[in-house]
């Protein structure tokens, strides 16, 4: 598809992933046109119409044929901007499988070695912590920082030292000995090593109705979605520091919270005092002993949360539900080759970092026994980027 494409973008203005969205077009010189949908009740209403009545936000539109939430390596096939299959038969130093703030950590060292490194990433560049709305202890900001604004920085200082950032997926990992043979959605391409910095995603909850209503009710980062739901009630699940913290997000838009906990509140102590501070403003109820069991709808939006507190059946009348339970690893791609997983489907690693095959590194939150936090996905980082620097040394001919 030309660059002639007739290009929409529907967002909000705090949306992380359209301000992704619209940046990778600008790189790419596309030119669209963004409209807001949280402030105009017409860009919304005409963008639920083109997207049959879903709500996840950004929605991107190429010639009125709408795609939710597009990966960047699906806006490029798209809109023709995928790279020539045939362009790539060099032998590189280090391919980087994800390019979150794990790998583009390990990207800046090792660029700055001098050691060619590419990184394939099928989704937003930064990871989760791209649509996190604020970080609050990621070290040298005493004020906090933006999850966008983190990830672009660190996305700009691994280019800067001459990191190659590709939009597309690694489908496969084959060990050829001295080299590796990765299987890409651009064509075959060889390395003489890996580090898999994929990172993780949302878990599901497995209730009946969750699959039905997503993007309709149904959504897993706050502040992707959370604008649509101003002046409206809300169930987040989830007892952790996610769902407390996009809670507290959320907020901002909704008239009442209410805060569905399985067992008890296992936050950090700063985010529990905010909390308590809303609990005492009325503004999220905590439900501690409540287990989800159904999201229920009509007319394509969700109406209520069924639910089970102290063993009693509970239901919630609300506009939509918001779930933060849990992180799961990208790891799907790896299910049938030589390297292992543990139980819960992350890489093993030895205390090097590097997984069952040789040259072949893991880093962040990807890994077995991973802290899930951005500083120390950094520094694993950083870590992987000088064993794979040893293994290069030891490697060449």
């Amino acid at each position: 598809m030309s660059q002639a494409a007739h290009v929409i973008i529907y967002s909000s203005a705090g949306n992380a992933n359209g301000h992704a969205l619209g940046a990778f077009l600008d790189e790419n010189g596309v030119h669209y046109e963004s409209k807001d949908a949280d402030s105009s009740e017409h860009a919304k209403a005409e963008m639920q119409a083109l997207a049959g009545g879903e709500s996840e936000m950004p929605l991107l539109v190429v010639n009125s044929e709408a795609h939710a939430n597009p990966t960047h390596a699906e806006v490029a096939q798209l809109l023709g901007l995928t790279a020539d299959e045939s362009a790539d038969n060099k032998m590189h130093d280090v391919v980087m499988i994800g390019a979150g703030p794990s790998a583009l950590a390990a990207a800046v060292y090792t660029t700055r070695e001098d050691i060619g490194t590419v990184l394939y990433e099928k989704g937003i560049i930064g990871g989760l912590a791209a649509i996190t709305d604020w970080v609050d202890n990621y070290p040298g900001f005493p004020k906090g920082i933006s999850g966008l604004e983190l990830a672009q920085s660190l996305e700009q200082q691994a280019e800067r030292f001459g990191a190659e950032i590709r939009l597309g997926e690694v489908e496969t990992i084959t060990d050829k000995g001295s080299y590796k043979l990765l299987k890409t959605t651009d064509g075959n391409i060889r390395t003489r090593s890996v580090l898999i910095a994929t990172g993780s995603d949302y878990k599901k909850l497995g209730v009946p109705g969750e699959e039905e209503f997503y993007g309709r009710g149904v959504h897993y980062c706050a502040t992707c979605d959370g604008a649509f739901y101003r002046d409206k009630k809300l169930v987040v699940v989830g007892g952790g520091n996610s769902a407390v913290q996009e809670a507290i997000f959320l907020t901002r838009f909704t008239t009442h919270i209410d805060l569905l906990v399985r067992s008890e509140i296992r936050a950090s102590e700063i985010l529990r005092h905010e909390l308590d501070k809303l609990v005492e403003k009325g503004q999220i109820t905590v439900h501690l002993n409540t287990a989800t069991d159904e999201i229920v709808g009509k007319d394509n939006k969700v109406t209520e949360i069924r639910a089970q507190k102290d063993g009693v059946p509970t239901t919630f009348e609300v506009d939509g539900a918001f779930i933060f339970i849990g992180l799961l690893p990208n790891t799907d791609f790896l299910k049938n080759s030589a390297i292992k997983l543990d139980s819960h489907g992350f890489i093993k690693t030895d205390a090097g970092l590097q997984t069952t095959i040789q040259g072949v590194f893991a880093s962040g939150d990807v890994r077995s026994g991973a802290t899930m936090q951005i500083a120390s996905a950094v520094g694993e980082g950083a870590t992987a980027a000088l064993k794979l620097r040893e293994y290069l040394e030891g490697h060449r001919k």
